[in-house]
C-alpha cells in the first residue's frame, strides 16, 4: 500500500488534491499582487479602473479568452503521465512543492543570469546544487576550498555537454601554463605529461598558479593572465592548440554502450568529433571493467590521451547502474601510470535514487540496513556504485526526471568548484568586475560559467523548495523512489506469473535485471524461430500501448514504450543467450529483411508512486499484465 507520506505531494490521478492547489495558487497571486500595489503605493495605476469596459479591453479578452480555451481543449490530447496507466517513458505526475513554486516565481520571471537579474532564485539555484551535492556524496560546505559546485540546466543532455567543456577545459590548462613556463612554479616536465594530469592534478596546479599570480605586481599580473590566455585551447580552437603540440593528440571519450545520445551530440558541438567518442563492451547491460582496462592499455600503448570515462547510474533503456566504483578505481589507477582522465557519472535518470542511499546526516546507509526493506534491492554492487559517486569528478542529474520537477530542470555537478574558475567568461555589461569573493559572491554571476546566456529562475525555485520540503534522504524525499524499487520488485513477480499462465503461448522474458525502476520484457509466441515475426507481434502490442492522435486517450488502457536489443550493442555471446532463451533461430537475424535486425522489446519505467495497491483493492500492475494478456491472446487467435 502506498505510504500515507505520499498522499500530500502530487495533485494526483484523479485531481484529489485541486482544493490544496487552487487554494495555494490563488493564495500566492493575490500575494504578488499586493506586492506589485505595495512598490510604490504613491504612484497612480498606470491602466485606468475603467479601462475593462472599453470595447477594446472586451475585444482583446474575448481573443484571449477563444485562444486560451482553444489551447485547453488541445491538452486534453496531451499523454497522460500523471495517472498510474502510464508506465512509457521517464515522467509522471508533478510534486506540488515544486510546481506551485514555479506557479509563484513565474510572475516575478527572474532570469539567473546574475544577480542583478535574479536576487533571489539565483541564490536558491546555488543552494539547490549544494542540495544535491549533499545527496550525491559531495562536499557540500561553501567555507570549504573544495566545496562541490552545482547548477542546473535545460536538462541532462546540456549538463553532459557542460561536463565536456570543464573536462576539457581542465585537461589542456596545464599544457598551457607549461607553455608559458611562469619563473619559479613547478609545472608538468614536457606536455604529455601536462595533458595526463588527473583533474584533481590539474586542480591543484590551478590553485598553485591562482596564488603564485596573486604575489605578483598588477602590472605583471595582467601581463602574465593575457599571456596564458593566448596559450589557452579556448582562445586558440583545438586545431591551432594541437598545432601549437605536436606530440599530442585530440582526447578519447570513453562511455558505455547504455550511454545516451546526447554524448554523440556532445562530441560534435565541442568539435571533438563522433569518431573520438569510443563505447566500452558491456556485460549485462553494465560497463564491462576488463573491456575497458584492455581499451586504457592500447591508449596508453599508442600515446592516446583519454578525456574522461563515462558510467551510467540507470540506464535510460534497461535501468542498469555502471560500476561507479571500479570506474574511479581505474582512473586513479592510470594515472599512477601516466594516463590521466576525469571520471563522469551521467545520473540523469538516477541520481535521485541517491536519496534511498542516505541518512539525514549526509551519510552512506549501510546495505544491510537498505535489504531489511526490500527484496532484492539494492545488490552489494549498486551500494558501491552510489557509495562512490562522490568520488567522480562531475555528475550530471535531471530533477524533472525522477525529482518529480517541471520540464526542464537538469544539473551539472563538479566535485570541486576551484575547476570552474577555467570556464569563467566576462561581459562587461552583465557581470560586476572586481574580486570573486566568498562562494556565494563569486557564483552569483552565474552567467560566466554556464552555457546559456538566459535561463529561469522559476525551475531553480521550484528545485529548491521541493528539497526544502521534502529533504534529500531515505526518510523524506527517499518515499518516492522507494515506492517504485518496490513497483519494480512486484512488475518482476507479476511477470513471472505472466510467463507461468501464458507458457504454452508466449515465452517472456526479461533480458537484463534491472538496477533501478526502468524494466523491459521480451514478449515472442511459443514455438516461433524466426527475429522479424516476434518483432511484429511486439509492435502490435506496443500499437495498444502508444499515443495515437487519431483515437480518444479512452481508447488506451495503459502507455508503454518500446526498445531494442541491438547485436552490435549486446556483443556475439549475450546476443546468443537471448536469442537462446527466446527460442529463436540465430540464422533469422539480420537475414535480410525489413525487421530482422535486430530485437524489439516493452520497455517500462515504474516512477509513478500509486502503481501498487492503494488501499483500493487495485494493483496498476497487475491490470497491465491482464490487459498483455488479452491483448497477446488476441493477436495469437487473429495470427492462427
Amino acid at each position: 500500500m502506498t505510504s500515507p507520506a505520499i498522499h500530500p505531494c502530487f495533485l494526483g490521478p484523479y485531481g484529489e488534491n485541486d482544493a490544496l492547489l487552487e487554494k495555494l495558487v490563488v493564495e500566492f497571486l493575490r500575494d504578488h499582487v499586493y506586492w506589485r500595489r505595495n512598490f510604490h503605493p504613491e504612484d497612480p495605476p498606470a491602466i485606468p479602473t475603467g479601462a475593462a469596459g472599453e470595447p477594446a479591453f472586451r475585444e482583446f479578452e474575448a481573443r484571449m479568452r477563444r485562444e486560451l480555451h482553444a489551447l485547453s481543449a488541445s491538452l486534453k490530447k496531451s499523454v497522460p503521465f500523471h495517472s498510474p496507466r502510464y508506465i512509457g517513458h521517464m515522467v509522471s505526475d508533478l510534486l506540488l512543492p515544486g510546481l506551485l513554486a514555479q506557479f509563484l516565481t513565474l510572475p516575478y520571471n527572474p532570469n539567473n543570469v546574475s544577480l542583478d537579474a535574479a536576487p533571489v532564485t539565483i541564490d536558491l539555484e546555488l543552494k539547490a546544487g549544494l542540495q544535491l551535492a549533499r545527496m550525491l556524496g559531495y562536499v557540500d560546505d561553501p567555507a570549504r576550498p573544495d566545496c562541490a559546485f552545482g547548477h542546473l540546466t535545460s536538462g541532462g543532455t546540456l549538463a553532459n555537454f557542460q561536463s565536456l567543456r570543464l573536462a576539457l577545459a581542465l585537461k589542456a590548462f596545464p599544457v598551457a601554463l607549461r607553455a608559458v613556463s611562469p619563473p619559479g612554479l613547478d609545472v608538468p616536465e614536457d606536455d604529455w605529461a601536462a595533458f595526463n594530469l588527473a583533474p584533481a592534478a590539474g586542480i591543484d596546479l590551478l590553485e598553485r598558479w591562482t596564488a603564485w599570480l596573486a604575489h605578483c605586481p598588477t602590472p605583471q599580473r595582467r601581463q602574465w593572465r593575457q599571456r596564458l590566455a593566448a596559450e589557452r585551447l579556448e582562445s586558440l580552437g583545438l586545431a591551432d592548440f594541437l598545432a601549437r603540440h605536436p606530440t599530442l593528440s585530440t582526447p578519447r571519450v570513453l562511455a558505455p554502450v547504455t550511454a545516451h545520445y546526447s554524448w554523440s551530440k556532445g562530441m560534435k558541438l565541442m568539435g571533438l568529433g563522433r569518431a573520438q567518442l569510443e563505447l566500452v563492451p558491456e556485460r549485462g547491460m553494465r560497463t564491462d571493467i576488463d573491456a575497458l582496462e584492455t581499451m586504457l592499455a592500447r591508449y596508453e600503448h599508442d600515446r592516446q590521451p583519454v578525456l574522461m570515462v563515462v558510467g551510467v547510474l540507470g540506464s535510460t533503456e534497461f535501468g542498469t547502474i555502471d560500476p561507479i566504483h571500479e570506474l574511479v578505481a581505474a582512473r586513479e589507477r592510470w594515472a599512477m601510470r601516466g594516463l590521466g582522465f576525469g571520471v563522469h557519472v551521467d545520473a540523469a535518470w538516477g541520481g535521485y535514487l541517491a536519496t534511498l542511499f542516505r541518512e539525514a546526516d549526509g551519510r552512506l546507509r549501510a546495505l544491510a540496513d537498505m535489504r531489511e526493506e526490500y527484496r532484492d534491492f539494492p545488490a552489494p554492487e549498486v551500494h558501491a556504485a552510489v557509495g562512490a559517486l562522490g568520488q567522480a569528478d562531475s555528475i550530471t542529474v535531471d530533477p524533472h526526471k525522477l525529482g518529480y520537477i517541471p520540464y526542464g530542470a537538469g544539473a551539472f555537478l563538479c566535485r570541486d568548484q576551484r575547476a570552474m574558475a577555467l570556464l569563467a567568461e566576462d561581459a562587461d555589461y552583465v557581470f560586476t568586475p572586481g574580486e570573486d569573493g566568498d562562494y556565494f559572491q563569486r557564483f552569483r554571476q552565474l552567467g560566466r560559467y554556464i552555457p546559456e546566456g538566459s535561463k529561469p529562475g522559476a525551475a531553480a525555485a521550484a528545485v529548491y523548495v521541493t528539497h526544502r520540503v521534502l529533504p534529500l534522504d531515505h526518510e523524506h524525499f527517499g518515499q518516492l523512489p522507494r515506492e517504485s524499487i518496490l513497483a519494480t520488485e512486484a512488475f518482476r513477480t507479476a511477470a513471472t506469473r505472466f510467463s507461468a499462465r501464458l507458457r504454452d503461448r508466449v515465452t517472456c522474458r526479461i533480458p537484463f535485471e534491472p538496477d533501478s525502476n526502468l524494466i523491459c520484457l521480451a514478449l515472442n509466441p511459443a514455438g516461433n524461430r524466426d527475429v522479424a515475426t516476434m518483432n511484429r507481434f511486439v509492435r502490435a502490442l506496443h500499437r495498444d500501448l502508444c499515443y495515437d492522435p487519431r483515437q480518444p486517450l479512452q481508447s488506451r488502457e495503459f502507455f508503454g514504450s518500446m526498445t531494442t536489443l541491438r547485436p552490435e550493442v549486446l556483443g556475439a555471446g549475450e546476443t546468443a543467450d537471448i536469442l537462446a532463451s527466446l527460442g529463436l533461430d540465430p540464422a533469422t537475424l539480420d537475414a535480410g529483411g525489413d525487421d530482422d535486425d535486430r530485437l524489439v522489446i516493452l520497455r517500462h519505467t515504474l516512477m509513478n508512486p500509486f502503481l501498487l495497491d492503494t488501499g483500493n483493492g487495485i494493483s496498476y500492475l497487475e491490470m497491465y499484465f491482464e490487459h498483455l494478456e488479452r491483448r497477446a491472446t488476441a493477436l495469437l487467435a487473429a495470427a492462427a
